[in-house]
């Protein structure tokens, strides 16, 4: 393991037959920090890190990667290939919730059931970025954010609005947001990969879904918390994360 994650607890969850490392530090109620391509780096470890500050009991799955490898062209691309073939995700589908939902899922149940605490956040970045709408089908997810949501890959007007949901899990998160859990979602206002998702999540959620949609810099803004990271948005994460998760501690 990477001298960046010894202070974590490295240890493998597995759920319907999937297994994959986790790395886990803090005390609190739970958040899972889903890592964006090409893995937990060094930058994702930080934010983590902020995160276990704030009071909350972290836990990182490593999806794809090396965990605490530094970011690099060549690493990048390795990582977008794995992610490609990867069965775990729906890539390119529409209408269709990526299977590794379930096994976040499970995840967040159990540490739901070792923190305590009202639930369990869940935030997400740029592949991952949607995974926490999946995730909050199961009510132990009461905090989800979406950090650069960039799945179905944003590749013509249909998959740029899709939210990697199916139909069903839709109507959940919509029945969710309807009964006040409400969904924080963060992105450069230029960034493609996202697409038109922003506008889709406001028609589906309306009040519900909290939107913080940063002016573009560049055009290669995209990683609001971690490479080109907006320490307000930082902090407004945090907020929502105690705001959800401390309010009856």
């Amino acid at each position: 393991m990477s001298d960046l994650l010894s202070s974590w607890a490295e240890a493998p969850f597995t759920d319907g037959g999937l297994t994959r490392a986790t790395f886990r530090k803090g005390s609190g109620p739970g958040v899972i920090v889903i890592h964006e391509i090409p893995g937990i780096t060094p930058k994702v470890a930080a934010f983590a890190e902020e995160v276990v500050a704030a009071g909350f009991t972290v836990v990182m799955p490593s999806l794809v990667g090396t965990p605490g490898r530094e970011i690099s062209g060549g690493y990048g691309m390795s990582s977008m290939l794995k992610v490609c073939v990867a069965k775990e995700f729906t890539n390119w589908a529409t209408g269709q919730t990526s299977p590794i939902i379930g096994w976040l899922q499970a995840l967040a149940r159990t540490v739901h059931a070792e923190c305590g605490g009202p639930g369990v956040g869940a935030l997400g970045m740029c592949f991952s970025g949607g995974f926490a709408l999946g995730m909050m089908v199961d009510p132990v997810v009461v905090a989800p954010v979406l950090s650069q949501p960039s799945l179905p890959f944003a590749a013509g007007k249909k998959r740029s609005a899709d939210l990697n949901l199916s139909p069903a899990d839709l109507a959940v998160v919509r029945e969710r947001v309807a009964s006040g859990c409400e969904v924080l979602g963060l992105r450069f206002d230029q960034d493609k990969l996202v697409g038109t998702r922003f506008d889709t999540l406001r028609r589906e959620l309306g009040d519900g879904f909290l939107a913080v949609e940063l002016p573009s810099a560049t055009k290669r803004d995209h990683s609001v918390l971690t490479e080109q990271r907006d320490d307000a948005s930082v902090q407004r994460v945090l907020a929502f994360f105690r705001e959800k998760l401390l309010a009856d501690n």
